[in-house]
């Protein structure tokens, strides 16, 4: 599906989770509305239908997470653009943002990228965190890595928070 991932540094891991230092990074997103399809937006504007009719590579991880009581997903820009040469988008439904860096928890899991599997991660991971007196900064974040054709047993899916980090 893909061949760059977002770079990170691991600072910690435990048998559980791991804190992961990302830098700053620039990413397509789209907010869902009732009805719509964030995937198909975010596609379409990698195969080219943006401001410079340019095709960009699929990077992973695909995020999803809740901004403002709406679900957006994002698709990482490969690491050679930045705000000068990133290609625009031609549709007002999609937007080029900038993802700050810092220090997220993760927590890895296989199986289908369903909300009830993220849901079970997602609340494994804040109980660890919890434990570990680790303050979580943000919303939940679904990392999925493989394409829907991948066997469930071989998909690699995280759930992330952005955590306050020494």
């Amino acid at each position: 599906m893909a061949s760059e991932e977002a770079k990170y540094d691991i600072i910690k891991s435990t048998d559980v989770y791991e804190i992961r230092k990302y830098a700053d990074r620039l990413a397509v997103e789209a907010v869902s509305t009732t009805g719509d399809n964030s995937f198909r937006k975010l596609f379409n504007y990698i195969s080219g239908k943006n401001k410079k009719n340019q095709e960009i590579k699929m990077t992973i991880p695909v995020t999803q997470t809740e901004k403002s009581g709406n679900m957006t997903m994002q698709f990482y820009l490969p690491s050679k653009f930045n705000k000068d040469n990133v290609p625009y988008p031609s549709s007002s439904d999609v937007k080029i943002v900038n993802i700050e860096g810092g220090y997220y928890a993760v927590i890895r899991y296989s199986g289908r990228a369903s909300n009830k599997n993220f849901i079970k991660h997602k609340e494994i991971l804040e109980n660890e965190l919890k434990k570990d007196n680790i303050l979580i900064s943000g919303s939940a974040i679904k990392a999925s890595y493989n394409s829907p054709f991948t066997l469930p047993m071989l998909k690699r899916n995280e759930a992330m928070f952005k955590v306050n980090w020494k």
